[in-house]
C-alpha cells in the first residue's frame, strides 16, 4: 500500500513540475520516458536546449531536501539514459542539460513549494555528454 501511494505522490509531484515548467516556458517534449535503465521524469526543451528533468516531490524535510536525492549514482543512471535517449532520436548534436524540480508538497497544503535547479550537475560517468 505504501508503494502505490508513494506512486500517486510522485505522479502528483510529476504534474505539478510539468505546470511550473511550462509557466516558466518550457516544452514538454515527453514525460515518463521508459528505458531499460529507468525513467526520465521529463524531457523538455529550453530554448533550443534539451532539458532532461528530475523531479523529487517530498511531504516534509524530516529526511532531507529533495534535490538530495539526486546522488552521483542517480546522476550517472541519469547521464546513460539521456544519452540512450539522444543517440535514438539523433539528437547528439544538440545541446543538453539536467535540471532537477525539488517539491515539498505538506499533506495539508493545496500549493508545493517548487524549487527548480537549472544545470543541477554535470554529465557524469564514462561517456559524458557535451552541452
Amino acid at each position: 500500500m505504501r508503494s502505490l501511494w508513494n506512486k500517486l505522490f510522485g505522479d502528483r509531484g510529476e504534474r505539478a513540475a510539468a505546470k511550473f515548467l511550462k509557466r516558466q516556458g518550457f516544452r514538454i517534449v515527453q514525460r515518463n520516458y521508459s528505458t531499460p535503465l529507468g525513467e526520465i521524469d521529463i524531457v523538455a526543451l529550453d530554448g533550443t536546449t534539451i532539458v532532461f528533468v528530475e523531479v523529487k516531490t517530498r511531504s516534509s524535510l524530516v529526511a532531507g531536501r529533495p534535490e538530495e536525492a539526486v546522488t552521483l549514482d542517480k546522476q550517472k543512471k541519469l547521464t546513460n539514459m539521456a544519452l540512450a535517449y539522444l543517440k535514438k532520436h539523433k539528437l547528439l548534436e544538440h545541446s543538453a542539460r539536467f535540471d532537477v524540480v525539488a517539491i515539498v508538497w505538506p499533506e495539508d497544503a493545496r500549493e508545493p513549494e517548487i524549487r527548480h535547479l537549472r544545470n543541477a550537475f554535470e554529465p557524469t560517468g564514462k561517456w559524458q555528454m557535451f552541452s
